[in-house]
């Protein structure tokens, strides 16, 4: 069988939790790592397999049940786990073991293989598989105006985003327009994704009055999926920088996604900065 070659994405923790990535509990409590986060790639013939690496670095073994969620990033929230999609991977696809046992310091692999029917639409498919802990972990949180502290049970669990395309799609991102949230002084790029497959987008900015550039930095990588719309946040403040004075501002600069972040898309939108 000839299937597709596979793109995975590990990236570092940071990177993870700055872009709303696919986190969920508390690393430290999970107590192991998997490998790749996210994995891309494209069917031939109607199929595609590959496999998620988990790692157990702990003295303890580890247990956890494997299942599969439709899932989205909401323009404003980021991601959101849906009861059900149109564009729900898990019809079509099979994977192994749905409950491992991770011996310490061992790893263990889930496989996956997607079977697409001739008749299904061309297009993104995706879903999240999640390796869910089976050992209950807990979080311990202080009052200290109330002098009480309480306890709450937590199932650590860490998901991969799986994305499978179908037929010769593609990103087609438009900077669309920024906006300033005065509750987190924050300022957000609106992008749109018109193409019928995600990407994850990542670049550079510049905050301009007239001629003069009043700031400048980074994107950090976030997913806009296919035919959605997604807030991009510009992190403008650090303990060295003032707030920004109310007026009306132009925010400059490049998008890039892809491999290596080879395709590029300049943008140029004004923003204004309310007064309070």
């Amino acid at each position: 069988m000839n299937f597709a070659s596979i793109r995975k994405f590990s990236l570092p923790l940071g990177s993870l939790l700055l872009s709303s990535f696919l986190l969920w509990g508390n690393i430290a409590k999970a107590n192991i790592s998997i490998s790749p986060m996210v994995v891309e790639t494209e069917a031939k013939r109607g199929q595609a397999q590959g496999r998620i690496t988990v790692s157990n670095p702990d003295s303890q073994n580890f247990r956890a049940r494997v299942y599969t969620s439709p899932f989205t990033y909401d323009k404003e929230t980021g991601f959101k786990i849906l009861s059900e999609s149109p564009k729900d991977l898990t019809p079509y696809l099979q994977f192994s073991p749905r409950e491992l046992l991770v011996g310490a310091s061992r790893k263990r692999n889930i496989r996956f293989i997607v079977r697409f029917p001739p008749s299904l639409p061309d297009g993104e498919y995706r879903t999240m598989i999640f390796t869910e802990n089976l050992r209950k972990g807990t979080v311990t949180q202080t009052d200290s105006k109330n002098n009480i502290t309480l306890q709450t049970s937590i199932i650590p669990r860490v998901g991969v985003a799986l994305y499978v395309r179908k037929g010769d799609v593609s990103p087609n991102l438009i900077p669309d327009s920024a906006k300033f949230d005065l509750k987190t002084n924050q300022i957000q790029l609106l992008v749109s994704n018109k193409g019928k497959a995600s990407a994850i987008v990542a670049g550079d900015w510049k905050l301009k009055q007239g001629k003069k550039t009043i700031q400048k930095g980074s994107i950090s990588d976030t997913t806009v999926l296919a035919e959605k719309e997604r807030y991009l946040n510009v992190k403008y403040l650090n303990k060295n920088q003032s707030k920004l004075a109310p007026g009306e501002y132009q925010l400059t600069g490049e998008l890039g996604w892809g491999v290596n972040k080879k395709n590029r898309i300049p943008f140029d939108v004004k923003l204004t900065i309310p007064a309070k």
